[in-house]
Order: structure tokens, then sequence, then C-alpha cells
């Protein structure tokens, strides 16, 4: 009853309730003025009502679009990617689910206290369907109720130890103070994402500067945020209503796009600046706990992955995946997923490879189409899995010789691996996957400075004087 309530209420008041009253009293804590505190809890609740505010607007205006371009291929596969929404509500619509919700919660809030993670999960508590979907379709083929929450368990100490990983990066690219992103679904490709950065700086790929600021020198106004936000809202446009480009009803629609990715642009850094703002008051407090020789505790805070989704490289590097993965989608052998309703959500997907890239597009789009076009083949593999659970909580399949799946959720192949080893029942499998936390989570603790210093100087390495770095004539 009490995880229930729990759970209640946080659905009830959401993320931009439930995050300011967490930063109202950690500001407390740490000897901010009561006006001050309330001030900067104000403005995260206003800076986190404003991304979804955003991201709300838009989405369905791009819809329409990006799933006409789907049916405009002509190609129809027997997986069919239902979106991150309808997951969501299957995983919190199953027994194990239900349960997780808010075992997760007391778990969570158990490592950050005892020390064992230095990130307060549950500031994106929402998220945690992600490790609900897998856990529920363990069940569905185990029986085992204990052995499909150990699953999610397992799954939820990687991510926090990825997460960790990421902290600074994150925090640093998307200039968010001591914020981090935790959603699973995005976090699980962070070992990847670092090795694949160390393979393109090694072949130099890093010399073809296509950061927004080198769009920006290059190609003048056409290169401001907002220019290239219109530029790619058009080409989507077209691409979505290619065959009646003669109609006025679809150049209205291709304008609509154009102008509201443009806004999107606009206007996303200027609510993204206020958010960051309430957290400026508690680093300081936190500084100064330190010098006075106080309790100070290096600690992130998990926001939802909207904080990160109209960055300009970011939303860029999504808009462009979109008829990217799509294409991937058709020509990769073997692969039954057609990408759909989550081709919207690729700038969501796309932010750990963003910000370890430190914002260069062309190294994030080679990394993200190898990242998803193997995430394809997970999808086609789990289908028939999900398709059991989805019709077990009441979701009705359009065909019988139909599967679902989210190519958003489902397609990560860190979290795939991890369901893959635990579905194999195999003891020693499973005793390895958690001998490997454990010594992944030692070693990052000893040389946590050392990675983050890593990932900080691999980032520089990018960054060149515009003079000295290759960039595409546009």
């Amino acid at each position: 009853m009490m995880l229930q309530a729990m759970k209640n209420i946080f659905d009830t008041f959401g993320a931009a309730i439930f995050v300011p009253v967490i930063l109202y009293i950690v500001a407390l804590v740490l000897k901010v003025k009561p006006k001050k505190a309330f001030d900067l809890a104000l403005f995260a609740g206003i800076g986190l009502m404003g991304f979804t505010m955003l991201i709300n607007a838009y989405i369905p205006v791009i819809v329409p679009t990006v799933q006409r371009m789907v049916e405009n291929t002509g190609v129809k596969l027997p997986v069919l990617d239902i979106g991150w929404q309808t997951t969501s509500v299957v995983a919190y619509s199953t027994q194990v689910g239900m349960i997780f919700v808010g075992l997760a919660l007391l778990i969570q809030i158990f490592l950050f206290l005892v020390g064992w993670t230095n990130i307060f999960m549950p500031g994106d508590l929402w998220n945690n369907y992600s490790f609900m979907v897998w856990g529920s379709m363990i069940y569905l083929l185990t029986k085992n109720m204990a052995f499909s929450i150990l699953t999610m368990v397992v799954m939820n100490l990687y991510i926090l130890l990825f997460a960790e990983m990421l902290e600074k990066r994150w925090s640093t690219y998307y200039n968010y103070p001591h914020c981090t992103m935790t959603a699973p679904h995005h976090i699980g490709c962070v070992p990847y994402a670092i090795g694949m950065d160390w393979i393109l700086n090694k072949l130099g790929v890093y010399r073809i500067n296509l950061r927004p600021e080198a769009l920006q020198k290059k190609m003048g106004f056409l290169g401001e945020p907002t220019s290239l936000g219109l530029l790619l809202g058009l080409f989507l446009g077209i691409m979505g209503n290619v065959g009646k480009l003669n109609t006025l009803a679809a150049w209205g629609e291709i304008t609509k796009v154009g102008i509201t990715t443009a806004a999107v642009m606009a206007i996303f850094p200027k609510v993204a600046g206020i958010f960051a703002s309430a957290f400026t008051p508690l680093t300081e407090a936190s500084k100064k706990a330190a010098k006075s020789g106080g309790k100070s505790r290096d600690w992130y805070l998990a926001v939802n992955d909207a904080a990160g989704y109209g960055e300009t490289a970011t939303l860029i590097t999504g808009i462009m995946l979109i008829p990217i993965m799509v294409l991937m989608a058709l020509i990769l052998p073997g692969n039954k997923t057609l990408p759909m309703v989550d081709l919207i959500a690729l700038p969501f997907m796309v932010e750990v490879i963003i910000c370890i890239s430190n914002g260069n597009i062309f190294k994030a789009l080679i990394s993200s189409t190898i990242w998803f076009s193997l995430g394809l083949y997970m999808c086609s593999y789990t289908a028939p899995m999900f398709t059991q659970v989805a019709q077990q909580v009441g979701v009705t399949i359009p065909s019988a010789a139909m599967l679902i799946t989210s190519f958003g959720i489902l397609s990560n192949p860190m979290m795939g691996l991890l369901f893959l080893a635990f579905l194999s029942q195999n003891m020693f499998v499973i005793g390895c996957v958690i001998l490997l936390y454990f010594i992944l989570y030692f070693w990052f603790k000893k040389n946590r400075d050392k990675v983050a210093n890593y990932l900080e100087n691999s980032a520089n390495i990018g960054v060149l004087p515009l003079t000295e770095s290759k960039s595409f004539t546009i």
C-alpha cells in the first residue's frame, strides 16, 4: 500500500513538482536562504514544465509527416514500432511492473543515502518503466517473480554505474550544473559511445568539424540554429509529402514543420537557461560548505531526457537520423522491424552520443547509425515476447500476423544483452553478469577522476580552431 501510494503521489504531481520539492529541501540543508531556495525550486519547475510544453507542441506537428514518409516507402515489415508512450503504458500495467515501481524507488533512495551512488535517480522516477518492460518479458517466459525482479535490479545497478561515468560530461555539455540523465533506454549505450568515439578519434574523424558553431561560421546566417531548424524541417516536410508536392496542402504542412522546428531551436535554449539557473545557487552553496569544513557531497540529480531534446546538435542529429534509420531498416539483411512512431524520439535517443562527441554531428551520425542498426535487430528478436506481454494487458494488435515493438525502448543492445543473459536462466552466465558489475563498479570508483578527465579531454580533441579543421561544403 505504501509503495502504491508513493507511485500515486509521483504520478499525480509529476517531475515538474517532485523535482522542485527535492531541490528546495536540499537547498535548505545547504543553508540557502528560504526565499532563494524557493526561487531556485520554482525556476526548476518552470524549466521542466517548459520542456514538456515545448516538446508536446512540437511532436504532434512532426509525427504525421514522419509516419507518411515511412508509409511512402511502400515497404511492409512484420514488426511495427508502436512508440514509447504505449510501451510505458504496458510496463505500468503488468503485475511485475507495479511491484518494481515502489521497489525501485526504495532501492534508488537507499543506494544514494548510503553513498553507493552519487546520483539521486528518483528525480526521474518515470523512466523506470524501461526496466519494467524487460522484467515483464522475463516473467512471461519464466513465471518466476523473484527472477524477473532480480533482472530489473541488476539492470538498475548497471544503469546507475553508466550514468555516473557520464554525469560530468552530460552536465558540462548540456550546461545543467550537477544534473545528469539516467533514462535506462539511453544510458545503456555509454560503454559503446565511449568506445566508438575513441575509434573515430583514432581515425581522425574529429577533423571533420560539423559542430553547430562550425556550421554557423561556414554558412553564415544559414548556419544559425533557427535557420538550420527551418531547413531541416522543410526537408523533412518534403520527404513526408513526396508525391503530392503539387498541392497547396502539402506545402502548408511543409512550411509548418519547417517553422515549428525553427521555433524549437529558438525557444529551447531560453527554457534551458531558466532550468539551469536553478542549480547555480546550489553549486555555490555546496562550495561554501566545503570551504567552511562542513559536510559537502558531490552529487547529481537525475533529470528527464527532455532537458536535452532541443539542444542544437542534438535536435539536428536526431532529425537527420530519421530518414537514415528508415533506410537502414529497409536494407539491413534479416531485419524485421519498421521504425515508425519512435522516429521522432531520436533526439532523445542520441543525447549520450552527442555529449560524448561534444556536439560533433558527423561523428554522432556515424556512431548512432551503427548503434541503432544493432537496435533494429534487438527489436526484431524481442518483438514476439513484447507482443505477448502487450496482449496480456489489453493492447489490440492490428493484425494477427503482426508483431509490435518500441524502437525507442527495446532497441538498446546493452539492455537487450542483460535481458538475454537472465533469459538463459544459466546461473553461470548470470553470475558472470553480476560479477562483471562489481568489477566495473569498484574499478570505476577507484578511477572516477581519470574517467571524467578522459571524457573531457576526448571531447576537447575535436574542438579545433575552425581554420585547422575540415568542414563540409554545404
